[in-house]
């Protein structure tokens, strides 16, 4: 196995053309550097160095040693440099999981001012549903995922926190007679609802609110599969929705939706951050630190 000590010595030599001037600079005994490349001569079975006046000149084969040598450290060099990077958060890519909501009204922001502040970092950022996004955590394709829909997971290798909760909204076209209105949720029983599909969160937390209170199911009239066609058909004055407040937030403050205020309920869209249970890698960190999330 090649010496890689000696062989530093031989290229400050080779370098600078002197033993004595190599041994000045490294701060090693001119006679140690001269057991060392003697000692990796013997071990090359090649000349490397022959004197000249008070200094040495590489052979053939010194020459292209030390220019091979040059390129091996210059390589080393490099790979510390990016391992450093790493280690700082300067350098890498961070992978994000998220789901639709916070993906879509609470990320956007946040990743922006990431990669203004980490312009050599690559951010790679995936919108997928709950399962999936468990599933780029534990094949190391996601550093870290951001799950809406009070979607648990007990998994040895992942821990969850929660990040924060998202009020639910009945909402309704402005000119219906409930817009604006505090009411009981009895009152919304005979209206038709316009709904996502089943196995949505809005829709089973619906539907249990419903079960709870002693009503009957609310009355589907049209299920959608995302929250802006149903955005959109409410707007046209057809039903009500159920929805998250980020979702519906802008049609009700500026354009055609207004909220249903229902007496004593208070229902959430918890977010929560999940990670696996190893250190988070230096980019990870800065942009949990960005949200302020302690982990």
């Amino acid at each position: 196995m090649l010496n890689l000590h000696a062989l530093r010595l031989f290229l400050k030599v080779a370098e600078l053309g002197s033993v004595t001037q190599a041994a000045q600079e490294l701060s090693i005994s001119q006679p140690a550097v001269t057991s060392q490349i003697k000692k990796l001569e013997k071990e090359l079975g090649l000349q490397l160095l022959s004197p000249l006046g008070r200094g040495v000149r590489l052979t053939e084969v010194g020459a292209r040693l030390a220019g091979e040598a040059g390129r091996l450290f210059s390589l080393e060099r490099n790979i510390e440099a990016m391992l450093e990077e790493h280690r700082l958060g300067q350098a890498g890519t961070l992978k994000i999981a998220a789901t639709y909501l916070p993906a879509n009204f609470l990320l956007p922001g946040p990743v922006a001012s990431f990669k203004r502040e980490h312009s050599h970092a690559d951010v790679a950022f995936t919108t997928t549903g709950s399962a999936q996004a468990f599933d780029l955590l534990l094949r190391f394709e996601a550093d870290i995922a951001f799950i809406g829909g009070g979607k648990r997971l007990e998994h040895a290798d992942l821990e969850g926190i929660p990040w924060l909760e998202d009020e639910m909204w009945f909402v309704v076209h402005r000119e219906h007679p409930l817009a604006d209105k505090t009411v009981p949720l009895a009152a919304l029983a005979e209206e038709p609802f316009a709904l996502r599909e089943p196995g949505s969160f809005s829709r089973e937390q619906l539907f249990s609110l419903f079960r709870l209170r002693g009503l009957p199911p609310p009355r589907v009239g049209l299920e959608m599969n995302g929250f802006s066609e149903l955005i959109r058909v409410v707007s046209d004055g057809y039903g009500l929705a159920f929805l998250s407040a980020l979702e519906a937030q802008e049609a009700v403050e500026l354009g055609p939706l207004r909220r249903i205020r229902v007496e004593d309920v208070r229902l959430t869209n918890p977010i929560s951050l999940y990670t696996r249970k190893e250190p988070l890698s230096a980019l990870a960190a800065r942009f949990l630190d960005l949200l302020s999330i302690k982990r």
